[in-house]
Parts: structure tokens; sequence; C-alpha cells
């Protein structure tokens, strides 16, 4: 995707609040509500204070401290309103966003994911996701707030002289708009440099975490402990110096606010003076003022903590908005397996091609064995077949029609796919075989099992089939996790079976099971074996070699 400007990644998030745009306008009228109690409170003040002075003022003492009362009461509930409505409007987009990360990503995987820093990928479904609320929450509704409430405002100065409401005018637009603006450019990519760096810095704690083992056997645990702490140190430094920028900015904020207010005072005084305003329209403008500027203060400090939300948003809309490799297809009609072949095809990743001009042919209910140097391009045909890429020249066709025409989900019905490494998820053995098939009885797992050589060792387990894997597998070995990866595949009760490298990780005992059981399979499915070992290829009725 390419680099959006700010304003326009602004946009796109606010079309995110339309389903809940009444909810919204809700959170601003109890925000607009609860600032003007909060700032008639110091105004009935100042009435009371011209009243002591001996100055009429429009109501009498006793209604002034009941709606001193009131006013202060109201604030409270209102303030906690408004907050309530905010959150909850913040969350419940959150939510909505993170299903359509899940969503895109689901998309975009597994071509437009390859590669990519899983560590960093958690960083985006996590921090980023949760750095918008700050957004949705604590930006939208205080900037509609401060509109509402300073207008209002400017009026009521204004009804006492008019120099007195442009000069309040100037001052809400100075603090809520000229401030920010400034800060934003002072800022300048902080913000963007900050959450790249959590993203890295996360991607490579993972990496340190799941290498441990390596790191341990060579030694090499200082070294990394050196670049742990060099980039948390930069992590640091950065988080620092946003921090400074926020804590001058706010000074700034501060001494602008003074200087509004005595250029105020001078007004008024000047006003007072040459008889042009009685004493209230020189004492209630400044008190009005000066207590006003909660809202657009809330809008100046948006000049610092917008920077590293709008640098969430735009990685979050990067995932959103990418392409994937290929799309998901549907409304063709329905296909049942009768081969599949590959006809002068072409294909590489960036400028290098891995297939040139590849052609093969898979015949029903056969074993077609593939062999070939590393590299060649054997898993990326099955990658092809399971359209997971898009060729650049050529055809892919499965019951001789073109792969491309072929609805996604009755593609992945008639596909078992078994790629190098497996798999699994933190759950029960069942639950993690049964996902070839989520309505598979028991039984039809136990025999998948038997199949893949791997149910006696489940009985060995302390709960057999309902024991918890523990999180990636770890807690089993690569054979066992490949053989579950082969229950899969024999759950799933494909026509058409890709394997690639199935028995790499087993003893020969092991292997001679599983393949004495695809060879049982094969009077009714097309298998194609990827393998470099040629004790597993031998049980192929036809052998094809990638050069």
């Amino acid at each position: 995707m390419k680099k959006q400007s700010r304003i326009s990644i602004l946009f796109q998030m606010l079309k995110m609040v339309s389903p809940l745009k009444w909810w919204m306008a809700l959170a601003i009228t109890l925000g607009v509500l609860g600032f003007l109690c909060a700032i008639f409170i110091p105004v009935l003040g100042a009435y009371a204070v011209s009243y002591g002075l001996g100055f009429a003022i429009p109501v009498s003492l006793k209604t002034l401290f009941v709606l001193l009362i009131l006013f202060a009461a109201l604030r409270a509930f209102l303030h906690y309103g408004e907050q309530k409505t905010n959150h909850f409007i913040a969350f419940t987009l959150l939510a909505i966003i993170r299903d359509k990360v899940f969503q895109a990503l689901r998309r975009l995987c597994p071509a437009k994911l390859e590669g990519r820093d899983r560590g960093d990928l958690i960083s985006l479904i996590t921090s980023d996701v949760e750095l918008l609320e700050v957004f949705y929450a604590h930006t939208i509704s205080p900037i509609a707030i401060a509109i509402v409430t300073e207008l209002i405002m400017v009026l009521l100065i204004a009804s006492f002289h008019p120099l007195e409401g442009l000069w309040a005018l100037c001052s809400y637009l100075i603090i809520g708009i000229a401030l920010p603006a400034a800060i934003s450019k002072r800022s300048g990519s902080t913000g963007d440099e900050l959450r790249k760096q959590n993203g890295e810095l996360a991607a490579y704690m993972l990496e340190n975490i799941r290498g441990l083992d390596a790191t341990i056997q060579y030694g090499t645990g200082e070294e990394r402990l050196a670049e742990m702490n060099r980039r948390t140190e930069e992590f640091s430094k950065k988080q620092g110096d946003l921090n400074t920028l926020t804590g001058s900015n706010t000074a700034l904020a501060n001494t602008l606010i003074y200087f509004c207010d005595l250029i105020m005072f001078m007004i008024g005084a000047w006003l007072y003076t040459t008889g042009k305003v009685s004493f209230d329209g020189f004492l209630i403008p400044l008190i009005a003022l000066m207590s006003s500027y909660g809202p657009v203060s809330a809008l100046a400090a948006l000049g610092t903590t917008l920077q590293p939300t709008i640098a969430s948003a735009s990685r979050v809309l990067a995932v959103l908005e990418e392409e994937p490799e290929t799309e998901e297809i549907t409304g063709m009609d329905p296909v049942q397996f009768a081969g599949a072949s590959m006809e002068h095809v072409t294909f590489g990743y960036k400028n290098e091609d891995v297939l040139k001009d590849f052609s093969a042919d898979f015949k029903e209910n056969r074993i077609i064995g593939v062999v070939g140097r590393s590299g060649c391009g054997k898993s990326t045909m099955l990658k092809l077949l399971m359209r997971f890429w898009s060729t650049k020249q050529g055809e892919v066709k499965i019951s001789d029609r073109d792969i491309n025409r072929i609805n996604t989900a009755d593609l992945r019905n008639m596909e078992s796919y078994m790629t190098q490494e497996t798999h699994l998820f933190k759950d029960t053995v069942a639950n993690n075989i049964r996902i070839a098939r989520l309505d598979a009885s028991d039984e039809e797992v136990i025999e998948a099992c038997k199949k893949a050589s791997i149910h006696d060792f489940i009985m060995t387990l302390p709960k057999g089939y309902e024991t918890q894997i523990g999180e990636l597998g770890e807690t089993l070995s690569a054979g066992e996790r490949q053989r579950l990866s082969l229950a899969r595949v024999f759950l799933h009760r494909a026509p058409f079976v890709l394997l690639d490298e199935p028995t790499s990780n087993m003893d020969s005992l092991n292997e001679a099971v599983i393949l004495r059981s695809l060879k049982e399979e094969s009077g009714d499915k097309t298998i194609i074996l990827v393998s470099h070992r040629h004790s597993t290829v031998r049980i192929a009725d036809e052998t094809l070699e990638i050069l």
C-alpha cells in the first residue's frame, strides 16, 4: 500500500464510526453540557462577587446558589456519561477493527504473509489496534465538543461587547488549532518511528524466545542480550524524546493560555474605564474565558498524542487495504475432481523464476513422486496447485478447468495439503486433528491416526486424545507433529492429496506404516508425494523430476 497523508488516514478512521454515529452524537451532547456546567460554576461565582460589590445581577442570590449546586451535581453525571459512551464507542470499534484485521490476514495468507515477522504482526494486532482507542475515545468527540462549546462561549462573551467576543474566538483558535498544528509539526515523525521500533522490538523478542535453545547451545547469549539491550535503549530514548516533547508542549500551551487571559483582562479593563461596558462586562467575560479552555486544551495535547495513534492507524490500514495475491472465488459451477495438470507454467518470487515453462499431468488414482534439487520449485508447484499464488504464464487446471474458475471452497474440499512445517494449536490432540473435518466422529479421528501411525503414541499420553498440546506443539517431537499433520490429511478425505516431505522426520518403521496407508488410499485418490528420500518415492506409480 502506498504511503498516505495523515489527513487521509484520519478520514478513513472517521468512516469506521458510521455504525455508531448516534452514540457519538450522544457523547458530544453530554460532553458539551458537562463543560458548560463546569464553565458556568466560576461564572456564577463572578456574579456573586459582583453582587457582593453592590452591582446588579440578572438573578437573585438564592437562585444563584441553587444553580451552583445544580451545575456541580450535573457536571459529575454528564462527565461520567460522556466518558462511558466514548469508551463504549471505542471498544466496540476496536472489536470491529480486530475482526476486519483477522479477515484481512485470512485473505492475505499465506502468500502475502510469507517471510513477514510474526512479532511485528502480533504487535499490530495487539498494541497498534489498542492504541486506536485514543482516537475513538479521546479525539473525535473532544474536537466536536470543543467546537460547539466554544461557539456558545463566544456568543455569550460577545453579548457583553463584540471586541471581547472577537478576542475569545481568537484565543480559542490559537489554543485549539494553531497550537496543535505547531506541536504536530514540531513532533515530526517521532510517533511513526516509535511505532516502527515497537514492532521491530516485538519481532526481535519473539525470535529470541523461540531460538532460546540454539542461543544456549552455541553460547551466544551475551551477544543476543547486548543487541536486545541496544534495541530497548533506542526504543526508550525515542519514547523519552516523545515524553519531552509532550511536556514542553504542555508548558507552551499553558503559557499561551495565560497570554490570552492577559489580553482579555486588558481589553475588558479598557472597555470598562472608557465606559463602554459595566463592571460585569469586564468581570464576566474574563472569568468565562479563563474557565472555558478545558475543551480546547484537550485539543492542544492532540498534537503530540495523535502522532503514535496515526502511525498505528497507518499500519492497521495498510493490512486492511493490501490486496491478496489471489482473491477468493465464488459463484462458479461446482466441479468434481478428475485429475490435474500444469501447462507451460512460469512462476517466480520477485525477479527470480523458480518454474520455467513447466508442464505436468497428474492422473486420477495414482501416486506421483516428485524429486529434484533443493530450490528447484517442488514446494512452489504444490502452492500453485493450491492457488496460494497465481502463475505468471501458463495454466493450472483441475478436472480440465482453469484453477482460477473454480470456487475456492470447492478447491479446498478437493485438496489436502501437508506442508513441511506442522502448525498445532494449544488445544486437545483430538481437536487438533479434527480441524481437518469438524464434523468427524471420534471413531473417524482414531482411524485417521492409525493410518498416520500416531494412535499408539496418543494412547500413552496422560489423557489420550483429550491431552492438551502445548503452544505451537512444542511438547511433541518433530516426527510426532508430522504424523498428526498426516492424520489431518487422512481425516480430510480429499481426492487430491499434496504432500511436501511427509516423512522427513520419521524413522523407517513409522515411514513404512504411513507409506502403506498412502498406497491403500491411492485407490480413490491422486497423491503428489514430494520427497528427497528414494525410499519414500519408491511407492509412486510414476516419478516426476523437476530440474
